[in-house]
């Protein structure tokens, strides 16, 4: 059993809206008394769950469901709210008032502030903007943006009129935008003229022009000026200052669309092909993000709201929608440890940041750099800290209550974007355990198969959700029968969503999850998550990272380990001993590496997970077709021919 690392108070189970909603549910379910019990029930009668859930979250719709589900086992196709019509934007700007909206940072503090109301004026003349431009209902619109507001605008001016909304990370080569938005045809591009990083300034000019010129779809580019005031647009052709674009006025009129219509185009990484487009309904989208907003994360008015996040990750998504609840947002743009290790932790102390949330990764290198915010900082309205994007080691949940604060409900939390919302979420109400995700999400019918298809308890197996839930994608963009989409979710487990994690259920009522499915080892049969091997080296003061792989080899797999080591740190064989023994210690035979190898680098993807898939490829000699999609893709180089893997 993991051991218990914090409950959460009297006072916190009495003032949490879980608390609030369980009580509001009395007369139709006087048995729900704590999360358990909701949770459970939540499952057995989805109809009254999320109609309940609609009600309590006060959804803006300007007409109500006449069904809420019509059949949660049928998977895919479950129709979801029918005859409801609303609009996502009108939900998050809801509030209209003098309370911040956004205060965003970047590397040099805090350099924008919007108030609700002003967030209103501003996507109220970018909406009319974009209607003298023929953008309606149904059209594409891009972004091309840093992790600033106006990104935000322009995704609300975008959602009010019925439009779709795209985006890509800046730092994006050019095939790696082309990948994506060359899928879906935009008619409109949003880009800023250029990004910073690490105290550096990256003009994209150049790039947005070669894109331009590639997107024949393209009417105009809208350029925000966010490196310099008066950026030089010579040579990019129909295209146009934002400043010169948005017009002024203090009316929008909200596109009132059906639950399912289209909000979102987001994409799969795309490191061994092209990159799939999930395209998510706005319905969907918006009561799953305010139910975990509202009931797991306990959002409220007067919240203060961050996520580390570029616009490419479906976290930014996920934060944004927070302005549904009217809570204030903060947006970080750059390193998240530039100029100085503990810039996060800064903001968080002068912007009295509430919920902060973060990866795995960021937590386990902040540990590296030894940065101890307990020591140096006033975090006393602090109360949730988020991370998801990779499995969070037990180390770092050691780390998070002995250096950041003890007082906190950490919350490893995992989903995706194939669902823009958690099946593994934040319980405010409940303890943390050690190493484990707190709670299953209310509402999704979360199980372990095994190989045979059957469910079970405190072992590992394949992450499954057998009833529908409304944040399914609507389909995949150019997927006219619908078999990428089948293929992608159905196809393993008939009649169930397989979401590709390899993971356990836990008799806390919580999961751990091992990794990808795509990326388990099997040497002898034995099938072993990549995160239990990497919680494991990671502790070691000389290992920064890791990535482990299978290598085909002699009829079999073996387990080979790749590990960037810190400055001026040699792999000698003492260090791989002491690696092979502690694998060996806390895990078991099976996982000890045959092979460790240092490398310099270690491939990710735009959003920071590592890439186990593109390594396996390289070392067996396979291509790599999308390069772009990682952040540093020349470190696949590093992988090529190596000595080491041929005895």
């Amino acid at each position: 059993m993991n051991r218990c690392l914090w409950k959460p108070s009297l006072e916190n189970v009495k003032e949490a809206n879980l608390t609030r909603f369980i009580h509001e549910l009395r007369s139709i379910a006087p048995d729900v008394i704590d999360y358990s019990s909701l949770y459970e029930w939540s499952i057995d009668h989805p109809k009254l769950f999320w109609s309940e859930l609609w009600d309590f979250l006060g959804i803006v719709a300007s007409k109500k469901w006449d069904e809420v589900v019509d059949d949660v086992k049928k998977m895919p196709g479950a129709r979801w709210f029918t005859g409801s019509r609303l609009n996502f934007a009108e939900n998050l700007l809801r509030y209209r008032d003098d309370q911040p909206a956004i205060i965003a940072w970047n590397e040099k503090g805090r350099h924008q502030l919007l108030t609700y109301s002003a967030l209103f004026r501003k996507t109220a003349s970018f909406a009319l903007a974009l209607q003298r431009e023929g953008v309606s209902a149904g059209d594409r619109v891009v972004g091309f943006m840093p992790n600033i507001a106006e990104t935000i605008i322009a995704m609300l001016a975008t959602s009010s009129l019925g439009a779709l909304w795209s985006s890509c990370s800046p730092d994006f080569g050019v095939k790696g935008v082309l990948d994506r938005f060359g899928q879906v045809k935009p008619k409109i591009l949003v880009c800023a003229d250029g990004y910073q990083y690490a105290g550096k300034s990256f003009d994209r000019l150049e790039t947005i022009r070669k894109i331009g010129e590639q997107l024949p779809s393209l009417e105009k580019i809208i350029v925000c000026s966010y490196l310099r005031q008066n950026p030089d647009l010579k040579g990019l052709s129909n295209t146009v200052l934002w400043e010169d674009f948005s017009g002024e006025s203090r009316r929008i009129d909200f596109a009132q669309l059906p639950f399912n219509h289209p909000l979102y185009i987001m994409y799969t990484s795309g490191t061994t092909g092209l990159p799939k487009a999930m395209v998510h309904g706005a319905g969907g989208t918006l009561i799953q993000l305010l139910k975990e907003h509202v009931l797991h994360t306990n959002i409220k008015r007067n919240s203060r709201v961050f996520y580390a996040t570029t616009c490419g990750w479906m976290m930014w998504n996920w934060l944004v929608a927070s302005l549904a609840v009217g809570a204030t947002i903060l947006l970080y743009d750059g390193s998240p440890f530039h100029p100085c290790p503990d810039i996060l932790f800064n903001m968080a102390e002068k912007e009295k940041i509430t919920v902060f949330g973060t990866s795995a990764k960021y937590l386990a290198l902040a540990e590296k750099k030894g940065i101890k915010p307990a020591q140096t900082h006033e975090l006393s309205e602090l109360k949730t800290i988020l991370s998801t994007g990779s499995p969070l080691a037990p180390s770092s949940f050691d780390y998070v209550y002995r250096d950041i604060k003890q007082s906190v409900c950490l919350a490893s939390v995992s989903g995706g974007t194939d669902i823009l919302a958690s099946f593994a979420a934040c319980n405010p109400i409940g303890p943390v355990f050690r190493g484990e995700l707190q709670a299953l999400s209310l509402g999704m019918k979360v199980e372990i198969f095994n190989e045979k298809g059957r469910s079970i308890l405190n072992e590992k197996g394949e992450l499954i959700c057998s009833q529908a839930f409304p944040s399914m994608p609507v389909k995949f963009w150019n997927d006219l029968d619908g078999i990428k989409y089948y293929q992608a979710y159905f196809d393993h487990f008939p009649g169930v969503w397989r979401h590709g994690d390899w993971a356990k259920l836990t008799p806390n009522g919580g999961m751990v999850i091992y990794g990808r499915s795509d990326a388990t080892l099997n040497p002898g049969g034995v099938r072993i998550g990549t995160a239990e091997i990497y919680r494991i080296v990671e502790q070691l003061e000389e290992v920064v990272e890791a990535v482990v792989v299978g290598q085909k080899w002699q009829g079999d797999v073996r387990i080979v380990l790749f590990v960037r080591l810190k400055d001026r740190s040699i792999l000698d064989s003492s260090l791989v001993k002491e690696i092979c023994q502690r694998v060996r210690e806390n895990s078991s035979p099976y996982h000890v590496p045959k092979k460790v190898v240092q490398v310099a680098d270690i491939p990710r993807t735009i959003s920071g997970k590592i890439s186990e898939l593109a390594v396996r490829h390289v070392i067996h000699d396979m291509p790599v077709t999308n390069t772009d999609a990682l952040a540093n893709p020349k470190s696949l180089d590093l992988y090529l021919n190596l000595e080491e893997l041929k005895t």
